[in-house]
């Protein structure tokens, strides 16, 4: 028997085959539209998305620039600020609130070292007479003389401020004991008389200076100033030029009198010389220009370098804090780009990097901006009715987190009854979050932290402690001034510019009060002092709060 395949089944395969062939070349159609289709989708969607990352990180690269452009301006401006804010305007010697700031500080760290200083207070002799003779304005050239003689005197780390008038106080904190101060104020005085020409007019200019000793004549600022003031008048007393001493002095040093100064006299009109006179006296004049001259430029350029040292450093530190965020905002910029990082769990990271750096960079130009309004006065206060309990609780939960990460223990002391006060309730906030902030972030690991509210008369104390890394006895007396950081603590100021206590001190001066820091020495920790006056009638009962 033959296989014979029936021709109608094989035409019907045949037809199903092609049929099958068909609908296979349909379907691959349909495959190959879908995944165009798809792929047409997944483009618009990316590209949506890209171009929205693309805005996105445009915006926060030029919200960046623009940041740094307004810290830069700011930065361009601080350091004159600064400078003016805390000189006396005609000398350019440090104001009285700043030599009074410079005098606290030196006394709290001479009694932690058991060192010693000293106060000279400086009255020029017959100045009414040079007023009268020169007029003001010659008056004004004598005194701006005056202090630069002062000043070219003294070394680094002595302060030298106009006081008043014609009195100028000199703080001498390299001294250790009597002979030293009775050495310089011997060359002080002899740097006042050299003589000069104002105009027209020669003058030879004497001056009284009386000492005191610290802690020998007083152990406060108001009584050394008060002692060295009266040993002044003692010395003016005996005769122009000489310096006398609050307490006992060595021999030979108290009292002793310039014999030059008293020859010459104070001001002394060259009235129809002969040709020779004129002729020496014009080659005496020359003589000493120069002199003074070389001297003024010698300080001058000494000065200037140190300010162009000054500010390049502090720009470079700026510049430095100001770059740190950008990095890490392009480069969270630029992932977000990446197909690979579009997942909503990889971007909501990215933005918790860019925020935190923008949060970082605000804060570096308000710390910026808050040092331009010390620089410039302009800190604003809106004084009312304040409980300080609530005031420092506030400033207690604001920095309690960053402690309990650093597992730092916290101690409080505050009393029961609330204590009223007149002041601005944010800005004293500000005082105190500044101060447990620095002690958190001074502090290490598991160290102690305390804040304490003690009454003392008619004044209030907030001492805010802790165990940390303490403060040098070199960067001690400068911790109160904008952009000073002691060098220990750069490693531990995550990012700050040495803003925070100059701020602090300004508000709590602002609300006519007094702030001192303490510390005896490295890895011994800190204390810091507010002093508040109380106002009796603002005290809040306790029975109306509780």
């Amino acid at each position: 028997m033959n296989d014979r395949i029936d021709p109608l089944t094989e035409t019907e395969a045949t037809q199903t085959l092609a049929l099958l062939n068909g609908q296979a070349d349909d379907l691959r159609a349909d495959l190959v539209r879908l995944r165009q289709e798809l792929a047409a989708v997944q483009l618009d969607v990316s590209g949506n998305r890209v171009a929205q990352l693309q805005e996105a990180n445009q915006m926060l690269v030029l919200a960046a620039l623009s940041a740094e452009g307004i810290a830069k301006t700011a930065i361009a401006n601080l350091s004159e600020l600064t400078y003016s804010s805390q000189r006396d305007t005609l000398t350019h010697t440090a104001n009285r609130a700043l030599m009074l700031d410079r005098l606290t500080v030196a006394i709290a760290s001479a009694n932690q070292h058991q060192a010693r200083l000293a106060i000279l207070f400086l009255d020029l002799d017959h100045f009414r007479y040079i007023n009268n003779t020169l007029g003001h304005a010659g008056g004004d050239v004598v005194l701006q003389l005056v202090a630069s003689r002062l000043k070219s005197v003294l070394q680094d780390g002595d302060t030298v401020s106009r006081h008043g008038g014609d009195e100028f106080l000199v703080l001498l904190t390299h001294v250790s004991d009597a002979s030293d101060a009775a050495r310089i104020a011997a060359l002080l005085l002899a740097a006042v008389a050299v003589p000069s020409s104002i105009g027209m007019v020669r003058v030879q200019l004497s001056a009284s200076l009386g000492i005191a000793m610290y802690p020998e004549d007083g152990l406060d600022m108001a009584t050394l100033i008060d002692r060295a003031d009266l040993a002044m008048y003692r010395s003016k007393g005996l005769g122009p030029g000489g310096f006398q001493f609050h307490g006992e002095a060595p021999l030979g040093e108290s009292g002793q009198r310039s014999a030059a100064i008293h020859l010459l006299p104070l001001v002394r009109h060259e009235s129809l010389p002969v040709a020779e006179d004129v002729r020496l006296a014009d080659l005496r004049d020359a003589n000493e220009q120069l002199v003074m001259a070389a001297l003024t430029a010698q300080e001058l350029e000494a000065h200037a370098r140190e300010a162009h040292r000054q500010q390049i450093k502090f720009m470079a530190m700026v510049a430095h804090e100001l770059r740190n965020p950008l990095t890490p905002i392009r480069v969270a910029a630029s992932l977000m780009i990446d197909r690979d990082t579009n997942d909503e769990l990889s971007l909501a990271r990215l933005q918790v990097i860019i925020d935190g750096q923008v949060t970082h960079m605000s804060r570096l130009i308000g710390d910026l901006l808050e040092g331009s309004r010390i620089s410039t006065g302009k800190l604003r206060l809106e004084r009312g009715s304040v409980e300080m309990i609530g005031v420092l609780r506030m400033a207690i939960e604001a920095c309690r987190p960053a402690m309990e990460a650093r597992e730092q223990h916290m101690t409080i002391e505050l009393p029961p009854a609330p204590i009223g006060f007149h002041g601005d309730p944010v800005r004293l906030a500000q005082i105190f979050t500044n101060l447990l902030d620095n002690a958190s972030k001074y502090t290490p690991q598991g160290g102690k932290i305390s804040l304490a509210l003690m009454l003392r008369g008619q004044s209030m104390e907030i001492i805010v402690s802790d165990n940390g890394i303490g403060i040098s006895a070199e960067a001690l007396p400068h911790i109160f001034d904008l952009f000073v950081q002691d060098a220990r603590a750069l490693d531990h100021s995550s990012g700050g510019l040495g803003i925070g206590l100059a701020v602090v001190r300004e508000l709590v001066e602002a609300h006519q009060g007094s702030v001192t820091g303490h510390s005896a020495g490295r890895n011994l920790g800190s204390e810091f002092i507010v002093t508040l006056p109380m106002d009796c009638r603002l005290q809040i009962e306790s029975n109306l709060l509780a």
